[in-house]
């Protein structure tokens, strides 16, 4: 598969120096993916399965049960890897009141944030995240004990590893480390972040909600430690009838800016995750089920589901117990620490990469309709050095041809036929990081 993020020559630059201004190359992806820490992941996961229960209705006073005891763990935790960094990251909660069926009386939903502000573009946002909360069989069951180590201290514990890693790095764009509570109770949390990023005037261009990053044999019998996968919508949730129709005669349906971002991710796991194969499902979650990406889809952001290819259902959600022989139960055994490591690696490199490249191109269109050529015209970002053009067959489910385009805002591909082919734009920072693929059009506009 062609490289999304092909160098353009430049010189390597030491990481013993990570100053204002500075980008990496190349090598220091790989780097990044290699400094991820199993060990630290685990140590984690057993700090968080510790406090008992983190149910969303359960306690918030105790210092050692509860999801209070672990949105005050997760806090201080990001302050220490803070202070490790020279203070580099706003911790803070972002929370809400709210009810539902699974909330019979109003609840306060609390979110931990850490933001690493950018230097060039504060204001662009790319996000990784995982969930605090766990239940049982019953969800309304706010006291029993219930660990939720896989789902979902393996993607909390992620995310710490990550920010440990990437805040020892300066990017162009901002990039924030989440935990979301009340997802259990009805992606609560995740609603309550997508408003606060609106009204706080976030250019949020990536959500990756990590959910269930440790289990590697599933229900079915099959064991696999090579696979992932990436949930992502198809057509935008926010499409409006006119867009719609536009979508119908030019083409979209697998190009939604979340879409794009799979494809990102998978090009990331090709290039820089040794034995790691991503699958890109192309659906917004698994069969009728949800998760924290889709409160972001559904006000308008880019966003996907990152998760193990191997669910077993006896140990997601379960009272902890032995009953016909099996071991129903998420604990800590049943999590592979090496596994979530490799994915933690994965997002760390895919942020890196997003927050290094520029915006992706707005205002991206295209005309050919009766001619032997197809045109792309898009709108400059700030920080981009050139564009690139792409194009696939339509039955293609990745970017398989491009062209450099140079520091222009229009390029015409000569002799490629546009009723033949799915095409798009990405920018390109002077060192070479890409942004994601834009289709044009409002179907693909991130």
């Amino acid at each position: 598969m062609r490289s999304l993020l092909s160098l353009l020559g430049i010189l390597s630059i030491s990481l013993s120096s990570h100053s204002v201004g500075q980008v990496p190359d190349e090598q220091n992806l790989h780097e990044i993916a290699a400094s991820v820490s199993a060990r630290r992941i685990q140590r984690d996961v057993v700090q968080l399965v510790s406090f008992g229960t983190r149910h969303t209705l359960s306690m918030t006073d105790s210092e050692v049960r509860g999801i209070g005891a672990a949105r005050r763990w997760i806090k201080a935790e990001f302050e220490r890897i803070s202070a490790a960094c020279g203070n580099c990251l706003e911790v803070f909660y972002v929370s809400g009141m709210a009810s539902g069926n699974r909330i019979p009386e109003p609840t306060e939903v609390v979110n931990v944030i850490a933001l690493q502000r950018g230097y060039l573009d504060p204001d662009r946002v790319v996000l990784m995240s995982g969930d605090i909360d766990s239940r049982v069989s019953d969800p309304m069951n706010s006291i029993s004990y219930s660990p939720g180590a896989n789902d979902n201290a393996s993607g909390m514990s992620g995310v710490l590893e990550t920010a440990r890693v990437l805040s020892q790095y300066r990017f162009a764009g901002s990039i924030a480390y989440v935990g979301l509570s009340g997802e259990e109770q009805g992606l609560h949390g995740g609603a309550i972040l997508a408003d606060y990023a609106i009204a706080n005037g976030w250019n949020l261009q990536a959500v990756l909600n990590n959910d269930m990053i440790g289990n590697i044999t599933g229900v079915n019998g099959v064991t696999d430690n090579t696979t992932a996968r990436v949930f992502s919508e198809g057509t935008r949730y926010v499409e409006t009838e006119e867009e719609a129709r536009q979508r119908r005669f030019q083409g979209g349906e697998v190009d939604s800016a979340s879409r794009n971002l799979a494809r990102y991710i998978d090009e990331i796991a090709d290039r820089y995750i040794p034995n790691l194969d991503v699958m890109m499902i192309y659906r917004l979650d698994r069969f009728g089920r949800g998760g924290h990406h889709r409160p972001f889809n559904e006000a308008g952001f880019p966003a996907v589901r990152i998760m193990e290819t191997n669910e077993n259902y006896t140990q997601q959600h379960q009272d902890v117990r032995v009953e016909n022989g099996i071991a129903y139960g998420d604990v800590l055994e049943h999590v592979n620490f090496d596994y979530a490591a490799k994915l933690t690696s994965l997002n760390a490199v895919t942020l890196a990469s997003l927050a290094w490249a520029p915006s992706p191109p707005t205002e991206v269109s295209i005309r050919g309709q009766v001619s032997p050529d197809t045109t792309l015209s898009w709108t400059k970002v700030p920080g981009a050095a050139s564009y690139r053009v792409h194009w696939r067959l339509t039955t293609s489910p990745t970017w398989t041809y491009s062209r450099e385009a140079g520091d222009v805002s229009e390029f015409t591909l000569e002799n490629v036929v546009i009723d033949n082919y799915f095409f798009g734009v990405s920018s390109v920072s002077a060192e070479g990081f890409q942004s994601p693929v834009v289709f044009p059009g409002p179907a693909g506009s991130f």
